[in-house]
């Protein structure tokens, strides 16, 4: 049984941390558990959606501010580390950013995974948070090239015939996939009409809400919800602090709002993956 535990998240670019289980972050970071992130690229090719940071200044240095942007949202979430993998933003399906050399789109394949294991066999998690095999929805290069190298570095890392100078072979116990909640957006939406407020999600929204993704795992993160909005607004440049999609709800009321995060575990190697359970670290806490 470790005497540590640790939980690895895998993202794709600086404010994916903040989007996608920061509360959950939050929580075990606040319970004691090591913390670490993995960014793949810089967000370079990501689009100002602040009105008040698209000025030619914020442009001309967006590879520093993205940066400190990811800084100030890691620190709000909790987490004890950062580690950037080293790639560029490979930027959105079939554009231009998407053939450079330098891209996570074109990066080699076995380099990424290796960088990625060298991480897992340093830092010894017993649990990894990845994106999930089922990206129809937003199929980002990016993301689904962060699917691709976790769940080969989560096999690979265990192996001592693989990436031999990426450090002494590590086996980490649980790959989860990230769940994207449709309950909590469509209680998002009730509660816009009972207020008698004016919902932000148009009919693509609503059709997207009517699906449900399964999951295995339901964390409770009543007390650690403000998280994600206040990471969020430490990405000026990516998210309007005036957004009805995200802050068209008092935080008083969106905090009471489906206060849980949803994953699915994909691989173990304590138990099996067909489950119920309302703890990442299942199986593997010390007794």
């Amino acid at each position: 049984m470790p005497d540590r535990l640790c939980l690895l998240c895998v993202h794709a670019h600086p404010d994916d941390e903040a989007s996608k289980g920061a509360p959950t972050v939050a929580r075990y970071h606040a319970e004691g558990v090591r913390t670490v992130l993995v960014c793949c690229t810089g967000g370079e090719e990501g689009d100002i959606l602040n009105p008040a940071m698209d000025t030619p200044e914020v442009k001309a240095d967006i590879g520093r501010i993205r940066m400190a942007e990811l800084k100030a949202a890691t620190d709000i979430i909790g987490y004890d580390e950062t580690v950037l993998l080293g790639y560029r933003d490979s930027g959105m399906p079939d554009s231009e950013a998407n053939t450079r050399p330098d891209s996570f789109a074109q990066a080699p394949l076995d380099e990424a995974v290796g960088r990625l294991v060298a991480v897992i066999r340093r830092e010894h998690p017993q649990v990894i948070i990845t994106y999930g095999d089922n990206q129809s929805e937003y199929p980002h290069p990016d993301h689904l090239r962060v699917h691709e190298i976790s769940v080969l570095a989560f096999d690979a890392a265990g192996d001592p015939d693989r990436f031999p100078d990426a450090g002494p072979p590590y086996a980490p116990a649980k790959l989860y996939y990230s769940v994207w909640s449709g309950e909590r957006f469509r209680q998002i939406h009730a509660k816009f009409e009972e207020l008698g407020l004016k919902s932000p999600f148009d009919d693509k929204w609503l059709a997207r809400m009517t699906r449900t993704e399964p999951f295995t795992t339901s964390i409770d993160v009543a007390g650690f919800t403000d998280v994600r909005g206040e990471a969020l607004k430490a990405h000026a440049t990516q998210v309007d602090p005036t957004s009805p999609f995200w802050f068209g709800l008092p935080p008083e009321v969106l905090r009471d709002i489906h206060p849980a995060d949803e994953f699915r575990l994909a691989q173990s190697h304590v138990g099996p993956v067909d489950v119920t359970e309302d703890d990442l670290f299942a199986g593997v806490r010390p007794s």
